[in-house]
């Protein structure tokens, strides 16, 4: 029987075009590409170059500071571009796949210790999915952590659903969880009734409450905070089945279930896609048309803005469309009375209806920035034992121990994106929250 712990604080924002349980293959994209920007922290050394042929599972890159940990290839075929920004900077290595994908192949079954589990995951490039706190960076593998912490669910507006993501691969799941525990100590969050209550190896939490609960940072919290000097290492649900189906199958499998999602979906559904796939081979014609819309890679509070010629990041379980909302004129602005407009506050009627769902949200701010007040509004949704508001102020100052005091070695940008949502100062929490976690990180260097 798994623990549970409750919690109080949060919020559920239910939105319109939540993906049906119905899964449907994506067109296959003739060209991959794997962008470096979707690993945090990661200065990436290119290891291929144009023309080159590669199989899946070998490097395209590596980390410079940490060259034993690859970054590989989701597919077979041949380097088409290493496309580069301003000062040379590498936005995405493109490979034009092959019709039929040729594996690098890696030993099959679980090693007996927790090193050759190491060096299996670096030599396949699956290690740079690890995360770590603090610095919700990609892991040091040099670093050793305390404990490996996965959340099985996600609880974010128009999230995929985990039990449906992997409910035909629990048995590679455990193999997952098996190699993992040969690492270090696996705590596994779960939502009440899932599928995963009896996974073996881990410490299966149940975790009740409302959004974000589902943030591997609030389970982090609860169990086993992180203090200084402390490393734990964080994994995404499917990037379980990453590690599981490598010692399962012998080969990097980056297949993922994603949620294609969102009101202006024509068709709300899952699909499966590789890592690094085009998004417009992922959402093909399934927008509705009319109006201006915001493509999301990711969920609406901690995605990214993107565009149909984009590649699919590295850690996305969904794609997201909303609409942009900047084509919008209304009269009377905030003030008039509505019944289709959310508000945490009593602005609109809509505060009697609580469990009304299929809120259509377009990507304005609806608001002007303003000074930030102590007004209790984050405290209320944020379900860690931090003060945010105080956190937020001493990144702002540039308080290193202060923050240090504050706890901000368990948070990670995602944290805060309940409380941004909710803040009437329209303040960028997540962008802040990132840029004192880079300053905390190049400070201890």
């Amino acid at each position: 029987m798994a623990n549970v712990i409750k919690l109080c604080k949060g919020l559920d924002i239910n939105l319109a075009g939540k993906a049906a349980p119905k899964l449907s293959p994506a067109s296959q994209s003739k060209v991959y590409g794997l962008v470096p920007d979707g690993f945090e922290g990661v200065k990436p050394k290119v290891v291929v170059k144009e023309g080159d042929v590669v199989k899946a599972g070998e490097a395209l890159f590596i980390d410079k500071k940490h060259p034993e940990v690859k970054f590989a290839s989701p597919v077979s075929g041949k380097v088409l571009l290493v496309e580069r920004g301003e000062r040379r900077k590498v936005l995405s290595i493109q490979v034009e796949a092959d019709a039929q994908t040729v594996y690098a192949e890696f030993a099959k079954g679980v090693p007996t210790d927790g090193q050759a589990v190491l060096k299996a995951l670096l030599d396949s490039g699956l290690f740079g999915y690890f995360l770590q706190r603090p610095y919700a960076v990609t892991a040091n593998p040099e670093d050793k952590p305390k404990a490996i912490f996965v959340s099985g669910f996600s609880d974010m507006p128009l999230a995929a659903d985990t039990e449906f993501v992997i409910k035909d691969e629990v048995a590679v799941f455990q193999t997952g969880i098996d190699a993992l525990a040969k690492i270090a100590k696996v705590y596994l969050g779960v939502k009440p009734g899932s599928i995963l209550e009896n996974v073996k190896n881990a410490e299966v939490t149940t975790f009740k409450g409302k959004c974000p609960s589902g943030n591997v940072g609030v389970q982090i919290n609860h169990l086993n905070p992180v203090n200084k000097g402390e490393v734990v290492w964080t994994l995404g649900a499917e990037e379980v089945l990453f590690v599981g189906r490598l010692f399962t199958e012998g080969h990097v499998n980056l297949c993922r279930t994603i949620a294609v999602a969102g009101s202006e979906v024509a068709e709300p559904r899952y699909e499966k896609v590789l890592v690094g796939a085009r998004i417009a081979d992922i959402l093909g014609d399934n927008i509705k048309t009319g109006g201006k819309v915001r493509i999301i890679d990711g969920n609406p509070l901690t995605g990214v803005k993107t565009t149909t010629d984009a590649f699919l990041s590295a850690h996305t379980t969904e794609v997201t469309v909303i609409p942009e909302g900047d084509d919008t004129h209304e009269l009377f602005g905030w003030i008039s009375p509505r019944l289709k407009e959310f508000s945490v506050s009593r602005s609109y009627f809509t505060w009697l209806m609580p469990k009304k769902e299929g809120y259509v949200l377009d990507a304005r701010v609806k608001g002007g920035h303003r000074h930030m007040i102590f007004s209790g509004e984050y405290d209320k949704v944020f379900p860690m034992d931090i003060y945010p508001e105080q956190l937020v102020k001493s990144i702002i100052a540039g308080d290193i121990d202060r923050m240090e005091a504050l706890g901000i070695y368990e948070v990670a940008p995602e944290d805060f994106a309940v409380a941004e949502f909710v803040d009437s100062s329209k303040v960028e929490l997540q962008r802040i929250v990132r840029e004192g976690l880079d300053m905390l990180r190049k400070e201890n260097e």
